[in-house]
């Protein structure tokens, strides 16, 4: 059976729909393979405290947290909030694709799409205010990040650091170090991000 995270036009409907999706699939998951909340706690690095409130739905967790998590159980992001492709096609509708990361001036991250499993490529798609960015921890090793810039100018800060997108322009970057995405311009910023983590 197929499940869907349907996206609505208020944005506190989107969060609650999200969380309620990221709930089930991960209880559902966990339960499968027979993991403890403790256990999953050992293995995420995330509190259990935490991973408590999520699969009850009392948290909106970040999306390091839905990284660390996932991986966790053998999963990707995409698969959590369900827009992982299937083995052969799989159309998803705009009304399915979820926001991830809503910005304190309005800015969002969008999960566009995303293969299923631990060996995962994801396509974003970022809007981020002037003033506004994005904090990520360390990705697992070998992951890395493909950007193009369609408006405005991205900084990226790799480790400490910076490299300069400007529109029109696109980059590469090993992410599994700690990095950021800011829009330090007067302008807004968009630009499409694509995140493969293979293992070897």
């Amino acid at each position: 059976m197929t499940r869907k995270v349907n996206i609505s036009t208020d944005p506190s409907i989107h969060v609650q729909q999200v969380s309620e999706a990221v709930a089930k699939r991960l209880r559902e998951a966990r339960k499968q393979q027979k993991i403890s909340l403790d256990e999953l706690a050992r293995r995420s690095g995330v509190s259990k405290g935490m991973v408590v409130e999520i699969e009850n739905c009392n948290a909106n967790p970040s999306i390091a947290i839905l990284c660390k998590v996932s991986a966790a159980l053998g999963l990707s992001v995409a698969d959590v909030v369900n827009v992982a492709s299937t083995p052969a096609a799989r159309l998803i509708e705009a009304q399915e694709i979820p926001t991830l990361w809503n910005g304190p001036k309005g800015g969002t991250a969008r999960l566009l799409a995303g293969t299923a499993g631990p060996n995962m490529i994801e396509l974003w798609k970022w809007e981020m205010k002037p003033g506004e960015f994005f904090e990520s921890s360390s990705h697992p090793t070998g992951t890395f990040e493909l950007f193009h810039v369609e408006k405005g100018t991205l900084k990226l800060i790799i480790d400490g650091v910076e490299l300069i997108i400007n529109e029109g322009s696109s980059a590469i970057a090993k992410t599994d170090v700690p990095h950021q995405y800011v829009n330090g311009a007067k302008s807004n910023l968009i630009f499409s991000m694509t995140v493969a983590e293979l293992h070897q």
